[in-house]
């Protein structure tokens, strides 16, 4: 063969292999392989000190929201029985980028950045998430002796109030635009025990989140009329590059919400959240779409 005929079948041979690649890519192929695949065993990262959203009684025994939709989805899709291991909230996009975990669960709120591209945002992005599973605004939990002293957000300005790392709560206290004395801790169970201990006068989260928290406590409190914020949808969350699993579970869970089970499982975790707030807790397919397996929120989706 002449040196142009070589040239020429290495040309050839290089043309076949970049249709392949996108005929391949049309197909919709994952660049890895299914999280699901071979009925292995998922690894999915939970809350393990939120009492109705994520809670480890015992070592490897988790409860909560969280736990029941995720397991709810995947026998739905017909994968494994999870295993649920804890993740601190600053640690829930790091974990899956690491492989410590194939989801995160753990009321993780479906943010603009979080959804683009890795290396795109100055936060922690390159996940793609299935939800809506619940929707709640923020608000504040005090102790049940001070109900009558906190009405109004005017009420806590220059009280200690309490945040974890990871969240958005600082931030949407912040967009209030009144002075709190906040103070940052690692995770929530470190701003229950404060607030318990006289160490800060309020916790500030998202209100299912709290109302977790009062149900497990009695002298603890939700102040209804202290909701504030933007609001956060909570979502399921993978690394980017198993967009065939997320539409898997996305398509799941608009199977769940459309029947009973979501409203069962909500009030068995969260019984003391008011029914106003449940319903607007529980999202529409319509949401779930729009956030759902994407790198940016479909346009037509406002909060």
């Amino acid at each position: 063969m002449t040196e142009t005929a070589r040239g020429a079948a290495a040309a050839r041979a290089a043309a076949m292999a970049a249709l392949l690649a996108v005929a391949a890519g049309g197909c919709g192929a994952d660049p890895t392989p299914s999280l699901f695949a071979n009925a292995k065993q998922v690894r999915v990262g939970a809350k393990n000190d939120q009492p109705g959203t994520g809670f480890e009684a015992h070592a490897g025994e988790f409860s909560g929201l969280d736990i029941t939709v995720t397991t709810e989805l995947l026998n739905e899709i017909g994968a494994k029985s999870p295993i649920f291991g804890g993740v601190l909230s600053k640690n829930r996009a790091i974990d899956l980028h690491s492989k410590k975990f194939d989801l995160v669960a753990a009321t993780f709120s479906i943010t603009d950045n979080r959804m683009l591209p890795l290396g795109t945002s100055t936060e922690a992005g390159g996940l793609d998430f299935v939800g809506p599973y619940a929707s709640t605004l923020q608000g504040m939990l005090v102790r049940a002796a001070d109900k009558d002293r906190y009405r109004t957000l005017d009420d806590l300005v220059g009280k200690r109030v309490c945040v974890w790392g990871g969240t958005t709560s600082a931030e949407q206290l912040k967009e209030t635009g009144k002075q709190f004395d906040t103070t940052v801790l690692d995770d929530a169970g470190y701003c229950v025990k404060a607030l318990k201990e006289n160490r800060t006068d309020a916790v500030s989260t998202d209100l299912l989140i709290l109302y977790g928290f009062m149900q497990a406590d009695a002298s603890l409190t939700v102040v209804p009329e202290l909701a504030f914020g933007r609001g956060n949808d909570y979502g399921i969350a993978l690394a980017k590059g198993h967009r065939k699993d997320c539409e898997r579970l996305r398509d799941a869970l608009k199977k769940y919400v459309a029947g009973n089970n979501w409203t069962r499982d909500l009030r068995d975790n969260l019984k003391l959240v008011p029914q106003a707030m449940a319903d607007e807790a529980r999202p529409t397919a319509t949401e779930i779409d729009a956030l759902s397996c994407r790198d940016h929120p479909d346009p037509a989706y406002a909060k």
